[in-house]
């Protein structure tokens, strides 16, 4: 699969410490390439002395226990997608040992027309305990557990995450796409009932964009940015932005680390859908009128929430505790079974 790159290329920085992360990196709320932050790791070692050193590296961390291995035949380009009714996929689920996974990606080497196989989103404590003592995170991810990526050349379709997010490359290449939040209109996306693995997920193929079915994709593609990760690096994503990853290689390792400091009782896709059924079909005047009252009370930032009232008279207007939100959501839950 032949994909173009945008103009822009997603920043660097070099000699990384907790300090520039926290004070630099975060704040920026950009995509940003880590230059050789993990190339101490082990495995990163193992990885460069090739498949077979890495396989020999990881195998004391596994056990007997089955993994999901997705697998997509060599016609699909090593793109994990839907197929072409949208209700199933084009891929399949194997599961094997993470031992097996590594002796089929080593036998598929310099093979023709090989499937893509990608054991994804890992968690350590599962898949390889022990992982991160021996390769710990390079900057601070608030607790995060590590999940590991393993696979020869493939391809995830445009998504994002509600979360921060350091993606540690450990073996073969990677290139990244960025799309910004603001383009998702112009990114197309898929179904919310039935998603590839949970994220939602771009319609639109980066390697034969369909500009006819998919008209605003220009748009997006005129903010996209793109980041290649060699083994040693790392990636800092931020919240909400979109990204298609590509690996180039036939045996390829990605840890992550995937955190979010946002108190627990908000719940923000939960909200998009509850206004998807109560607002989104009113009449268009009486959708302005609401999309006036959300900028009153939800997305103005420069003012605090319900200021203008006596604290113990905000209610909802102010800061919700976790007893105000559980209430709150007893009380919606309950008017949402109501019949009218």
């Amino acid at each position: 699969m032949t994909i173009p790159l945008p103009e822009r290329r997603t920043r660097e920085f070099h000699d990384v410490d907790a300090d520039i992360f926290e004070r630099e990196i975060r704040p920026a709320g950009r995509p940003t390439i880590m230059r050789g932050v993990v190339d101490h790791w082990p495995a990163v070692k193992a990885g460069k002395a090739g498949g077979r050193a890495l396989a020999d590296y990881l195998a004391p961390f596994t056990g007997p226990q089955p993994a999901p291995v997705l697998s997509t035949p060599y016609d699909q380009a090593g793109l994990f997608f839907y197929d072409e009714t949208l209700t199933g996929t084009n891929f399949e689920t194997l599961p094997m040992p993470l031992t097996t996974l590594f002796q089929r990606l080593l036998d598929l080497e310099g093979t023709e027309r090989p499937p893509s196989m990608a054991a994804q989103s890992l968690a350590e404590s599962a898949a390889a305990p022990g992982f991160s003592a021996a390769n710990p995170p390079p900057v601070p991810v608030h607790a995060a557990v590590a999940r590991l990526w393993i696979g020869n050349a493939a391809v995830v379709q445009t998504h994002h995450d509600m979360n921060d997010n350091v993606a540690c490359a450990v073996a073969g290449r990677r290139r990244f796409t960025f799309f910004p939040p603001s383009q998702t209109a112009n990114l197309y996306l898929g179904p919310f009932e039935r998603t590839l693995a949970g994220p939602l997920t771009s319609m639109v193929r980066l390697d034969a964009p369909d500009h006819e079915r998919f008209p605003n994709f220009h748009q997006a593609w005129a903010e996209a940015e793109t980041a290649d990760l060699e083994p040693g690096d790392a990636l800092y994503i931020p919240y909400m932005w979109w990204h298609h990853v590509q690996s180039f290689d036939s045996f390829a390792m990605l840890v992550n680390y995937w955190w979010n400091t946002a108190p627990a009782q908000l719940r923000p896709m939960e909200a998009l859908i509850h206004a998807m059924l109560g607002v989104r079909d009113l009449p268009p005047e009486q959708r302005e009128a609401w999309r006036s009252m959300f900028d009153a009370f939800v997305f103005d930032a420069g003012k605090t929430p319900g200021a203008h009232l006596a604290p113990t008279a905000r209610g909802m207007q102010g800061q919700l505790s976790q007893a105000r939100a559980d209430h709150l959501k007893a009380a919606l839950a309950a008017n949402m079974t109501r019949r009218i």
